[in-house]
Order: C-alpha cells, then structure tokens, then sequence
C-alpha cells in the first residue's frame, strides 16, 4: 500500500470541513500550541475535524525537539489512521521531517 500524504503548513479550524470534502479522512498536527500570536489552538482543529468527521492527533514537538518516541508515535498513529492523511505544522518542514524520518527508520508499513 501506497501512502496517500498531504503535508501543509498551518491549517485553521476554517479550512477543515473543505479537508474533509476533499477526501482527507485524518488530520496529525505537529506543531505545538503558541508559538506565534494568532494561532488556532490544537483543541480548535480538533473540535472543526470531529465536527467534520475526520480523525485528529497531535503529536506536536519544537523545531529541533524531534526525539525518538515522537518518530515511534507518529508511525504508531500513522499506520493505523485511515488515509488519506493530512499532516501539518507551521511551515511543513517539520511534518516532513518526521514523515522521512519514520520512512528511513522503516516505521511505515507499506
């Protein structure tokens, strides 16, 4: 099986129901609450993706804080979270990141 990824930055709690219509079934965010001013909180998407019918983990860690347990989790959660999957951050590098890293560390089934 193929994965069926989207990486994005930041999404709001307004962009969720159109996730949901384009098919996105299950939203991971890796961005922890309150780095910036004005940024939707965690609960917040969560709220909008239940609301929507959509599947929401967050599974958040600093720019440089990726550890090892977060990697384990993220692959945890991934492999069993019904695609497509929508994953997000800030900017989508650290997304990515965790993405790879899972990948290469052979976390992922395929």
């Amino acid at each position: 099986m193929s994965h069926n990824v989207t990486i994005t930055g930041q999404i709001t709690p307004e962009q969720v129901p159109m996730l949901a219509e384009n098919g996105i079934k299950t939203i991971i965010n890796n961005r922890p609450d309150g780095e910036e001013a004005g940024q939707p909180t965690s609960a917040e998407i969560e709220k909008a993706a239940t609301q929507a019918g959509l599947a929401y983990k967050e599974i958040s860690f600093s720019g440089n804080g990726l550890t090892q347990q977060h990697v384990e989790d993220f692959a945890d959660y991934f492999n069993q979270a019904e695609q497509p999957v929508l994953i997000f951050c800030r900017t989508g590098n650290r997304s990515t990141g965790i993405y790879e890293v899972a990948k290469q560390m052979d976390l992922l089934d395929d």
